[in-house]
């Protein structure tokens, strides 16, 4: 598939904090590379060769992540002085686009059928097509109403109970083509489902398709969490799935698992990770490039990001821990904690109920207790 593609990654991932402090949302990692490359990937699966990165808060960290390529795929990059939203990022990087494109957010994870997108678009004679996708609570996002044909009748925004007709609604990928960028004046700040879609609806130009696939909005720990999860699963289609293999283990080839030490698949154990004698790992559990998980220690339904050390009997179960981070021994994080990169927790503290510690804070031993 020929067609370039507008990567929006504008986002600063403020519901992420403390994990975003310092990184973009976009390059946080995801079992074993940031998250970002997950849409690359997908893209180069389905053919697409050169994508346009949009982005202005922290863009180095994007361009020094990944260059000029991704695999596959050619990466050039619209740096953005001032935040132009969805609908001026599109056009401030896909100006000189002269055919039809993808543009998508790249903060979130999805797997369809591109080539049957454009199908459906080119069938249709639109100027947009909006991938759609089914949600178990539409409540929380916009619907996206449509004719038996696809053409899209009507948005709604955050409906109530009594409102919702259809559990579709924008998955963040579109094809557009390139007059629809004419409706965004150049430098306007713009969003594309509030103000261009709606205009292109009023005259029918617009139009919607579910295709079978998957899609995760991540924006939050708890989602953060799933889609560590669906990965070590293999319920999202990637390319760590494809390593991970039928015994849904992963540990590379310079980290040291201990006789003694318990994996309990679905698990990923990274690069020049520890874990010593009597720990346990698992199951759904992932311990970063150089993170040691010390004797006695359990990291369950968790992330354990780089280089952190989690302490001697200590618990991480349904719970973040960043990069280059200290769990004290016999500390324990359950139930969505997240302790920010570069903290330091002191030994036998409890961190429950979402509890968030910030990046590079120092809680001293015994500090807080849930009970």
């Amino acid at each position: 598939m020929s067609l370039p593609a507008v990567i929006l990654v504008g986002g600063q991932g403020t519901r992420l904090r403390p994990l975003t402090d310092g990184t973009r949302k976009d390059m946080l990692p995801l079992v074993d590379r940031p998250l970002l490359a997950y849409t690359f990937e997908h893209l180069a699966r389905n053919g697409v060769e050169r994508a346009i990165v949009s982005c202005g808060y922290l863009p180095d960290q994007i361009q020094a992540g990944f260059g000029d390529r991704h695999d596959d795929l050619g990466l050039e990059y619209a740096v953005e002085e001032t935040p132009l939203g969805t609908g001026g990022g599109i056009a401030f990087a896909g100006r000189e686009l002269e055919g039809s494109f993808f543009a998508l957010n790249g903060d979130s994870l999805r797997e369809a059928d591109l080539g049957e997108l454009v199908a459906f678009h080119r069938s249709t004679g639109a100027k947009a097509t909006i991938l759609l996708t089914p949600v178990a609570d539409p409540s929380r996002y916009g619907l996206v109403r449509t004719a038996a044909d696809g053409r899209v009748e009507a948005f709604l925004e955050k409906p109530r109970p009594e409102e919702i007709d259809t559990d579709l609604i924008n998955a963040g990928l579109y094809v557009l083509e390139p007059e629809v960028l004419g409706l965004v004046p150049p430098g306007r700040a713009m969003s594309i489902e509030r103000e261009v879609f709606p205009t292109l609806a009023a005259e029918g130009s617009v139009f919607g398709v579910a295709l079978p696939g998957y899609w995760l909005d991540v924006g939050t720990p708890e989602s953060y969490l799933q889609a560590h999860r669906d990965v070590l699963e293999r319920i999202f289609r990637t390319e760590v799935g494809e390593a991970i293999g039928a015994d849904f283990t992963l540990v590379e080839q310079t980290a040291e698992v201990h006789p003694d030490a318990k994996l309990v698949p679905p698990v990923y154990v990274g690069p020049g990770a520890v874990v010593e004698a009597g720990a346990r790992l698992g199951s759904l559990a992932v311990l970063g490039a150089g993170a040691r998980l010390s004797a006695r220690g359990v990291v369950e339904n968790a992330v354990v990001g780089a280089r952190t050390h989690v302490g001697e009997g200590a618990s991480v179960i349904g719970s973040i821990i960043g990069d280059d981070a200290r769990l004290g021994a016999g500390c324990a994080a359950h139930n969505l904690a997240v302790v920010g990169p570069g903290a330091d927790v002191g030994e036998g503290n409890e961190l429950d109920h979402g509890l968030r510690i910030g990046a590079g804070q120092h809680i001293p031993d015994g500090a807080i207790r849930f009970s």
